[in-house]
């Protein structure tokens, strides 16, 4: 994965998580779950 590839990742996993957990009464525990997966995979570098 490149710098840029990387960068769009954790954008839209950043944007996903603030959008769930500004929804807190419409998301589910599975979504804030899945948010936070998403998050931290999107921090982790490839190898």
């Amino acid at each position: 994965m490149t710098l840029e590839e990387q960068i769009t990742k954790m954008t839209t996993a950043i944007k996903q998580a603030i959008k769930v957990m500004g929804d807190r009464f419409g998301s589910t525990e599975g979504d804030v779950a899945r948010a936070i997966q998403e998050l931290k995979a999107s921090m982790q570098t490839s190898s």
